[in-house]
């Protein structure tokens, strides 16, 4: 099998530099990490409130449209199993352009995500322990995280498996507690209004408040960077993204159907930055509600932010490796095999961002859910362009249906988005669009272009 998957590399220009040693269960893990299992405790108080109470149906819809999605990204590994993801499946799917153009766009959301993640977790620690600077806070998340990955990507996997099951307990926690206050009248008893309140629904509402949820699933995709660090063939990666997106999805909707009972008045929150932990508080008291406070630090300072560098550190190492990038990000640690170049330079691009942007979180949640939804565009359009146009697929239904839907569902999504989000990611395409012009107009041949 080694032989094989290294021979389907070689066959797209490449050596095989990485370490494979994940196997499906690894992936699966990855993805849940990266997701964040207990995700919807940080951004409960906005959902809620922009779906006008109907929360579950707001992860509902954000789980079918990544599932569509994850379908996509499905067929793009079986094509290419080469680290890159959007980036390398464009750019094979379509053309370099393309791809060179999707990769750009998912940095937009991989290198804000971890600064995203620490700034969070920082001001959440600022809340506990205030007489400890915010930077100080960053510069202790992004050192552990980088050396962490350095080490290889087995070692990583090994803490992601400590990171999830802390993060399973707490959830499990809440859960058997919540039904229990269910039971003793806290809220007003099991209703379908959290799923759909005909009195209030109206969709335009609904799907604002899934541009904010959609937040939470972003990270299935990450699995797909790291396919040529997997054991198992070509399908083992698209297994992994459907599996990690059905489980996360699973475990949102009964943690938020569970809150929304407990507290069905979703207008009546002390703080709605702070509502899920108000709501752990009314359910179970001041142990519950700092359990959960103390498990989102941990899983979106070390947990999330430790797969969320893995994966931009692989697309910087595959577009580096084909010239679109400096060729120091390419660079393979002699022991560890990892990209560690790429791993510190995010690490450092992580401090800077988290520190200009220490007090805007708002602006880096745009920044990332733009560049993460124009990429997942991408990945349908490669979708049909490679497998209908070029191969000549009879697969309509996996190959053209889900790709379209996918695209439209994506798209609407995309429009609900909030204006700062739409200027921010047209800049950065004309970035993109400027730098690769000269890249082009400078450079000699890349092993794409040869291929």
């Amino acid at each position: 099998m080694a032989e094989a998957e290294k021979g389907s590399l070689e066959s797209f220009g490449y050596k095989q530099e990485l370490k494979r040693t994940l196997t499906l269960k690894d992936l699966v893990i990855y993805g849940l990490i990266f997701m964040v299992p207990i995700a919807p405790f940080g951004i409960y108080g906005e959902v809620v409130t922009a779906s006008k109470g109907m929360i579950v149906l707001t992860y509902m819809i954000g789980m079918v449209a990544m599932l569509f999605t994850a379908l996509s990204y499905g067929s793009m590994s079986r094509a290419f199993p080469i680290a890159g993801s959007v980036y390398a499946y464009a750019q094979r799917g379509i053309n370099k352009t393309v791809g060179f153009l999707a990769g750009w766009m998912i940095l937009l959301d991989y290198v804000f995500v971890p600064a995203l993640l620490y700034v969070v977790s920082a001001n959440s620690l600022k809340a506990i322990v205030p007489d400890v600077p915010v930077w100080i806070w960053l510069v202790i998340f992004i050192l552990v995280n980088s050396w962490i990955n350095i080490r290889g990507i087995a070692f990583t996997a090994r803490a992601n498996i400590v990171f999830l099951v802390g993060e399973l307990i707490v959830l499990a926690i809440f859960i058997a507690v919540g039904v229990v206050a269910i039971s003793n009248g806290v809220g007003d008893g099991v209703t379908m209004k959290p799923i759909y309140n005909a009195a209030d629904f109206n969709l335009p509402f609904v799907m604002t408040a899934v541009s904010v949820a959609v937040l939470s699933f972003l990270g299935f995709d990450g699995i797909s960077t790291l396919a040529e660090e997997t054991k198992g063939g070509n399908k083992t990666v698209g297994k992994a993204i459907l599996w990690a997106l059905m489980l996360v999805g699973f475990l949102f909707i009964i943690q938020t159907y569970i809150a929304a009972l407990i507290h069905p008045n979703y207008l009546n929150f002390d703080n709605i930055d702070t509502a899920f932990y108000q709501i752990a508080g009314e359910a179970g008291g001041p142990f519950l509600k700092n359990t959960t406070i103390i498990a989102t630090i941990l899983s979106w300072g070390f947990a999330n932010a430790l797969a969320a560098q893995a994966a931009i550190s692989r697309i910087l190492f595959g577009m580096a490796r084909d010239q679109n990038l400096p060729k120091f990000l390419a660079k393979v640690h002699p022991r560890f095999q990892t990209p560690y170049l790429s791993t510190l330079m995010v690490g450092f691009v992580s401090l800077v961002v988290g520190l200009v942007f220490v007090n805007d979180i708002g602006i880096l949640s745009s920044i990332v859910n733009c560049g993460a939804l124009t990429a997942f565009l991408v990945i349908h359009v490669s979708v049909v362009y490679h497998y209908i146009i070029k191969m000549k697929s009879k697969n309509y239904l996996l190959h053209l249906v889900v790709p379209v839907i996918g695209f439209l569902i994506i798209l609407y999504v995309m429009i609900n988005l909030d204006i700062l989000a739409k200027i921010i990611g047209i800049s950065w395409l004309a970035v993109g669009v400027v730098y690769y012009t000269i890249l082009r107009l400078t450079k000699k041949k890349t092993t794409i272009d040869m291929n």
